[in-house]
């Protein structure tokens, strides 16, 4: 089976972007960094790419210029056990950044996330449409997600 791996492309800050998602998730690290070389796009020794993990999963970082920027098309996913760890990534992914809608948010290099708990869909898809309707109510009326008011809805 081949393996997939997200690459994600910043303009020329993926080192800053690697170390500053390495500093929050502490299961996480370095994997591999290449540098640009003599005559290339960027200036000699920026980073080209850096390979880094975050809890076993691999992803590139590419400084690969301005043309390109991330948008709520593509988002990484949090999922938290309990409101502490929600509201630990939250604080850390939205420092610098901004809140969306719902659990979304855009950290400062302008990736999204969504920080939600771990039973998400669960909530979401009971057999119960009625209730389904009042937690996806309670969901959209939210920015950062309170498991709490999601149970009791």
């Amino acid at each position: 089976m081949k393996k997939i791996t997200p690459f994600l492309w910043f303009d020329n800050n993926a080192e800053e972007a690697v170390n500053f998602y390495l500093s929050i998730f502490k299961n996480s690290k370095i994997k591999s960094l290449l540098r640009y070389g003599k005559d290339a796009p960027m200036p000699e020794g920026t980073v080209l790419t850096v390979s880094f993990e975050i809890d076993g999963r691999e992803y590139v970082a590419l400084n690969g210029g301005p043309m390109y920027k991330f948008t709520p098309a593509f988002s990484l996913a949090v999922e938290c056990e309990n409101q502490e760890e929600i509201d630990f990534y939250w604080e850390k992914l939205t420092d610098g950044g901004k809140p969306i809608q719902c659990g979304w948010l855009e950290d400062k290099f302008g990736l999204t996330w969504q920080v939600a708990p771990h039973n998400i869909s669960d909530l979401l898809m009971t057999k119960d449409p009625e209730k389904n309707r009042r937690v996806m109510d309670a969901m959209m009326k939210m920015i950062k997600l309170d498991i709490k008011t999601l149970e009791e809805a």
